[in-house]
Formats: C-alpha cells, sequence, structure tokens
C-alpha cells in the first residue's frame, strides 16, 4: 500500500484510510455484526492499510473502543479521530468550548488505548463556530500538551474547510468523488498555500459510484440515504452514472474501482477514505483501484469536466 505526504506535517500515510462510520452500526442497516467489524479492520491492516478514520460519536465512543483493542498490537497506524458532538443530551449537540474538546480528548485516548492521538479533528463545525478560535486554540493547545501530535477540522463545505486552513488547520477531511468534487477544487489553493492534508470522505457517494444500484433502489427507516435522497433525486443519480461509465475500461474493471482511482488521481489527497462494511467488499476496493500512479488516463481525466457538465455536476 503506497503511502503519501499527509500536507506538511511530515506524517505519511496510506493512500487509502478505513473509514468506519459502517462498521459502527450507526447510518446503515443492516447493522454490522461487531465480529465482522473487527474481521474488516484486521483485514485492512493485513493488506497494508496504516490509517483508520473514526469518531467518539460513533457507536457512541465504541467504535473507539473496537479499534483502541483492534489496533493495540499495531502503533504504526495512523488513527484519525474526530470530536465534538455531545451525545449526552437528547438530540445530540455540537459542542467546540475548550472544556468539552479537552474532556472528548481525554476520553478518546482512554478509549483508544494510546497516549497520544495522530490526528484530531473537529467533527463538523459551522463556519459561525469555527470563527470564534476557541476551538482552534484549544487544539493547538493540546497539540504542545503531547496530547494531540496533529489537528484538524472535518468540514461540509468549501468555506468552512477555507476558515479552518486559515486558522492552522493541519489537515481536512472533506467529500470529493466524481459526483461531487467542487468544494475541494474550490479551496486548492488554500491546500497548497497553507499545505493542509486533505482525507477525501464518501468517494463512493455513499455507494452510488460504485455503479450497483438500479433506479429503484429504496432504503430502510434508520439508514441515512433514505433521508439523504428523495426518489426522484436517486432516479436521476442513477441515471447520471452513463455519463461516467466511460472509465471503465482496460485495466480499470468497474465503476468502484474508476471512482477511487478519480480520488487518487487527484495530487492534493493524501488519503481517500473508503468505507467497506464487508472483507469482501473491503478486498473488491483494493484490487480494484490498481497498483497506480497513473489511476486514469489523461485522456479520461481531461474529457471528464465536458461529460459531467453536462449532467448539470460541476467541477
Amino acid at each position: 500500500m503506497r503511502k503519501r505526504p499527509l500536507g506538511k506535517t511530515g506524517t505519511f500515510v496510506t493512500e487509502m484510510t478505513l473509514g468506519t462510520w459502517g462498521l459502527s452500526g450507526d447510518g446503515y442497516t443492516p447493522p454490522i455484526d461487531p465480529d465482522e467489524a473487527e474481521r474488516v479492520i484486521a483485514r485492512a491492516v493485513d493488506i497494508g492499510i496504516r490509517a483508520v478514520d473514526t469518531s467518539d460519536a460513533y457507536g457512541a465512543g465504541k467504535m473507539e473502543a473496537l479499534l483502541g483493542k483492534a489496533l493495540a498490537s499495531h502503533p504504526d497506524v495512523t488513527i484519525v479521530t474526530k470530536g465534538g458532538t455531545d451525545r449526552t443530551c437528547d438530540p445530540p449537540r455540537k459542542r467546540f468550548d475548550a472544556a468539552y474538546l479537552r474532556g472528548a480528548v481525554e476520553r478518546s485516548l482512554k478509549r483508544l488505548a494510546r497516549d497520544r492521538i495522530d490526528v484530531y479533528l473537529l467533527h463538523n463545525p459551522s463556519s459561525e463556530s469555527l470563527s470564534l478560535g476557541e476551538a482552534t486554540e484549544t487544539m493547538a493547545a493540546l497539540k504542545t500538551e503531547g496530547k494531540i501530535a496533529h489537528w484538524g477540522v472535518s468540514v461540509g463545505d468549501a468555506a468552512t474547510a477555507k476558515l479552518a486552513i486559515d486558522f492552522g488547520a493541519e489537515a481536512i477531511e472533506i467529500a470529493y468523488n466524481l459526483f461531487h468534487a467542487i468544494d475541494l477544487h474550490r479551496i486548492a489553493g488554500d491546500v497548497m498555500v497553507g499545505g493542509a492534508g486533505v482525507f477525501a470522505r464518501s468517494p463512493l457517494a455513499y455507494g452510488l459510484l460504485a455503479g450497483q444500484w438500479t433506479s429503484e433502489r429504496l432504503f430502510p427507516a434508520g439508514d441515512h440515504r433514505a433521508d439523504r435522497w428523495t426518489h426522484a433525486d436517486l432516479e436521476k443519480r442513477v441515471r447520471d452514472l452513463d455519463a461516467i461509465r466511460f472509465l471503465v475500461k482496460d485495466d480499470v474493471p468497474t465503476m468502484r474501482g474508476a471512482a477511487i482511482r478519480y480520488v487518487l488521481a487527484n495530487h492534493l489527497v493524501s488519503s481517500a477514505v473508503i468505507g467497506p462494511r464487508t472483507v469482501t467488499q473491503l478486498e473488491q476496493l483494493v484490487r480494484e483501484t490498481g497498483s497506480g500512479p497513473i489511476y486514469l488516463p489523461d485522456k479520461d481525466l481531461a474529457t471528464l469536466p465536458r461529460a459531467l457538465g453536462k449532467i448539470g455536476i460541476p467541477l
């Protein structure tokens, strides 16, 4: 598994990071059996993945605890965790004050069974809360104290990402895929100047870009995708896949392989956060991404803006 620099931090991460939201029992149905989650983690390490993305909100901390156990003998695995979601109240609320964040970091350290967190990300703050400065100052202090090695922000849009970089974030996590690339493209200059590492999440757009759904696909209650897309939205998105199926040819065997390759073709990306829920899915993603570093032909990358523009997706 190849490695890339995490911005200017001096840390190198594997070009694939194992995302664990889908393994935690949250967000997707049916929930994954904890034993299967452990098998996925173990196989990822066996394959050579040396970065894992999680959050104290996944499974209300249970995912961090599982990783602490599963990775106890693998201190070389970079753990990226996130905090800022207070689940002690109903409904949960975002909190980025110093007292809460300090407590959250201590709890994560205990669950992960580590003396220091490799990368700690503020978990989707608004631009307004980030602009107060308290959260970023707390992160800088925790780094000085040795509680975290590097800090950053998991963001929901380009404006918040830019603000995070302006405040000194060493890493950002942002959605980036064939159907949603514009946010990272908008902040490309900020990333290069600020030197932030980039974790590209949702490279398969929650499964859509695997290219295996029909327009009749339905998601049960409890699956976040049931709330994310209306049936009409999903029908259109499935039809839109036809515009990019030309990427699947020669040594690119599947749509999901093309989708991951597209993400990794961007030199700004430090690592693509993949979210397999089974060992089979994990092995497929790794195998079909190929050996790189020429992930997709330059001609196909040059054709993409026009192809996507025809279906109303800007790059």
